[in-house]
């Protein structure tokens, strides 16, 4: 028999660097694509004439599948190759549908005539990042130690940040000096590249690399798996009803209707009040969050490591309610594009901080054999403020000025700050732990018989 010369190759629990490695490079495949079909493309778009309900509309069809991660999830938690691994098939799977779509995008005919076939594009593109973002998550839950999760979630976090802004710059300048077809397949062959990173690397020793290959299913992963639905939603159900886990629903959902919020207000706000050209928010904008993305990177994660999440998360929200209240309160500044410019940088970096710590408590939060289920629903959650906090800009603009409307996400700021106080996170890892303990089957017990020769009267 031929031996396996694959099996040499390292795998995920065995190396720290690979691990962070491989989470980096899984989530510079999502945000190369989120770059140009969030920012670039809706640009482009609008610099050829097309109407915002037209932007809008294909914006909104590339965010549905989004919203499918629920669905998703329990899939991922119910159905797994194990020779593979527990998450790795699904990964390869999320991401090599990434890298078509993203391909089929590009070889969309005169897209600008032609914005059906760009919506169905982006709509697989959609979904396939939002398949390969859960696959992902699912897969560091399992194989990242805790007391790395932190720094493993600032590398993801940056690395992602990184690819939008870079995949932005890269494919605006090659739209704009060549054309859309070139733009996408460019950007398409760092997507292909990037699959070869789960490719080759296992994430337990012993396992296969591909189906056809030598190798087996870890114990471990085989104690995780869960084999019926009613298993996986009776053991989310246990482990989400947790009182430090409802508990964390409320500032998943506040943040997140927060942070969308600002985002959505900062380029309204310079371009309606402060005069600004789209090119000079862009700008700034891409420049911002490359620089919070490479801090979120080798920053955000290490200070959760070494001072705690909760005192860190505690710090990053005191300074975004005082950097925004400044910029609220000293209109008189406004005009200053240094001490704006100033506020979206510092606001950026700090944003970037504060979702690498609350991503980071989320993750921790999780029981292992629900993992991508119960991390999916928490995000969905704050996908909701996600979805709630632009919607808030129109009626608060109505009846309140820019300072109060700029005001508000401090307010939202302040009550998320308080509630994290009451956080315990060792205690809910407890009440995980007895979770795990009670779910354990109870050990047969054996009975022996000694034969000692002597008959005995036994009741009938």
């Amino acid at each position: 028999m031929r031996k396996d010369k694959s099996a040499n190759l390292p795998a995920l629990t065995e190396n720290t660097f690979l691990r962070y490695f491989n989470f980096v490079a899984l989530y510079m495949a999502q945000g190369i694509p989120e770059g140009m079909t969030y920012f670039g493309i809706p640009a482009w778009l609008a610099m050829n004439g097309k109407s915002v309900a037209e932007i809008g509309g294909f914006v909104a069809i590339i965010g549905i599948p989004w919203s499918f991660k629920i669905l998703v999830a329990p899939l991922m938690d119910r159905y797994a190759y194990l020779p593979m691994g527990r998450r790795r098939p699904w990964v390869l799977f999320g991401q090599l549908g990434l890298m078509c779509s993203f391909i089929g995008m590009a070889m969309v005919p005169d897209p600008l005539n032609n914005l059906h076939d760009l919506r169905i594009a982006g709509f697989f593109v959609g979904f396939f990042g939002a398949f390969q973002d859960v696959a992902t998550d699912g897969m560091a839950i399992d194989i990242v130690p805790m007391d790395q999760q932190a720094r493993a979630n600032g590398l993801m976090w940056g690395s992602k940040i990184i690819g939008i802004s870079a995949s932005l710059a890269l494919g605006s300048w090659l739209i704009n000096h060549y054309n859309f077809s070139i733009a996408l397949l460019s950007l398409s062959v760092a997507v292909s590249c990037i699959m070869l990173v789960p490719l080759l690397l296992r994430e337990r020793p012993g396992e296969k690399l591909l189906p056809w290959t030598t190798g087996f299913a870890s114990p471990e992963t085989a104690s995780l798996q869960l084999e019926s639905w009613a298993m996986i939603f009776r053991s989310l159900l246990r482990v989400v009803l947790l009182p430090y886990s409802l508990l964390l629903i409320f500032p998943l959902y506040l943040m997140g209707l927060a942070f969308n919020f600002m985002n959505t207000l900062i380029p309204i706000f310079t371009v309606q009040v402060l005069h600004w050209t789209n090119q000079e928010y862009a700008q700034i904008y891409s420049l911002a969050s490359l620089t919070g993305g490479i801090m979120g990177m080798f920053v955000g994660g290490a200070l959760l490591d070494l001072f705690g999440k909760i005192r860190m998360l505690s710090i990053y929200y005191f300074l975004l309610i005082l950097l925004t209240a400044s910029m609220a309160f000293f209109k008189i500044y406004w005009n200053n594009s240094s001490f704006t410019t100033g506020y979206i940088f510092a606001y950026t970096v700090v944003y970037v901080f504060a979702m690498v710590g609350i991503l980071a408590i989320a993750m921790q939060f999780c029981w292992k054999k629900v993992s991508a289920t119960q991390f999916t629903l928490y995000m969905a959650i704050s996908n909701l403020g996600y979805a709630t906090g632009p919607a808030l800009i129109g009626p608060l603009r109505q009846y309140f000025s820019w300072q109060s409307t700029i005001l508000f996400f401090s307010i939202v700021v302040t009550i998320a700050l308080f509630a994290i106080q009451f956080m315990r996170i060792k205690k809910h890892l407890q009440q995980v732990d007895a979770l795990i303990i009670a779910d354990k089957p109870e050990p047969e017990l054996i009975v022996v018989t000694i034969n000692t020769g002597v008959a005995e009267n036994r009741p009938e």
